[in-house]
Parts: structure tokens; sequence; C-alpha cells
């Protein structure tokens, strides 16, 4: 049996680069991690598209 281990919501916004994917794990408000995994294509539209967001 495995060992289990907890998991928290708690932590800085992390973006990483696995293998030939780029995973943004994201802390949302009530508790736990938004994990999002995306090609450098994906990566890209999502920067532009949260750039046009903001201003």
């Amino acid at each position: 049996m495995a060992a289990m281990k907890p998991r928290t919501g708690d932590g800085p916004l992390e973006v990483t680069k696995e293998g030939r994917g780029i995973v943004l794990r994201m802390p949302l408000e009530g508790g736990g991690r938004l994990v999002v995994e995306m090609n450098a294509d994906e990566a890209s539209a999502l920067g532009v598209a949260i750039k046009e967001c903001v201003g």
C-alpha cells in the first residue's frame, strides 16, 4: 500500500518544464491547486490572452 501524503494548496504559483510539456500549478482561494499541462504554443497563447486582459 502506498503511503498517503497530505496535499495542501499553499505555495506560490509555479510553472515548470517537465519533459516536452509545461506544467502550471496555481493555488486556489478555497484550497487546493489547479494543475494544467500544456505545450509551448498553448503557453504562448495563454500569455498573450492574459496580457490582453490585464492591459
